[in-house]
């Protein structure tokens, strides 16, 4: 982060044949953590020296069995929690240098989240739960339940906006819970196991709705242990011990553990 507290932005090289061309802003990646750690008392490591590097617009699985790390990477992807060693940028901004406030501010701003087991209000009808994403934007109530209507209408569920969690089924939640995490239009989508309480066809449309978002621009993530989920999806990265032991992509090599993707971006971005 620069000293006024703008994100840091990666500047393209400009050619030593052209010095008077304008450097370029290279792309902002929407995750990058360098090193990072998370320790707890008793020396119990949950994360160790994880590099990783999220550009904007990409699909992918933080892939690991229980114990790996990965819901621990969810907590720093997603800031709710800080690492005790390294670096952590999300949109640009040095988490560790943000107050409470201003990391509750990116989160609003920047971030969706959707959980395996829904969180929706019990007693509130589809479309308040969907606008309490907009809680702490200062959006009034009812531009929010306006954008609560159009977010149910892109997980086809508008015709189920006036019903509570108790008369929806399950797929019918997370689809709710779809909707509230994208009713912000956030930059990052986080989903956490978002299959892991359904059945096979009720997951399917949930995976099914997370590759439309991802086509219409937004940055999806899913945390999940199960290997035919990540195995579909463009990029797979997987935990074991707390570290990272593969990167790939589909139709590519492995990039190995911990960090080539960030020595790569580094590297085109120059100093």
């Amino acid at each position: 982060m620069t000293p006024t507290g703008h994100p840091t932005r990666h500047l393209a090289r400009t050619s030593p044949r052209h010095p008077d061309v304008v450097p370029v802003p290279a792309p902002v990646p929407v995750i990058e953590l360098r090193g990072a750690g998370k320790a707890y008392p008793g020396g119990v490591h949950a994360l160790r020296e994880v590099n990783l590097i999220v550009e904007e617009g990409e699909l992918l699985a933080v892939v690991g069995p229980s114990g790996s790390g990965k819901s621990t990477m969810l907590h720093i992807m997603g800031t709710l929690d800080k690492p005790t060693t390294g670096t952590v940028r999300i949109a640009g901004y040095d988490v560790s240098a943000l107050s409470d406030s201003r990391l509750s501010a990116l989160r609003a701003r920047h971030i969706g989240f959707v959980f395996q087991h829904f969180h929706l209000a019990a007693g509130r009808d589809a479309v308040d739960n969907v606008a309490d994403g907009l809680l702490y934007t200062g959006v009034p109530l009812r531009q929010r339940r306006a954008r609560a209507r159009e977010a149910l209408a892109r997980v086809r569920l508008d015709h189920r906006g006036s019903h509570t969690p108790n008369e929806l089924s399950g797929g019918e939640k997370q689809r709710v819970a779809i909707a509230r995490a994208l009713v912000g239009t956030p930059r990052l989508l986080l989903a956490d196991e978002p299959t892991g309480a359904l059945d096979t066809a009720s997951g399917a449309i949930v995976m099914e709705l997370l590759r439309e978002l991802h086509a219409s621009g937004t940055t999806v993530c899913v945390i999940t242990h199960d290997n035919e989920i990540a195995d579909a999806l463009p990029r797979r990265v997987r935990f074991k011990d707390g570290a990272i032991v593969s990167d790939t992509r589909s139709g590519s090599r492995s990039d190995g553990p911990a960090g080539a993707g960030v020595d790569a971006a580094a590297e085109e971005a120059g100093p």
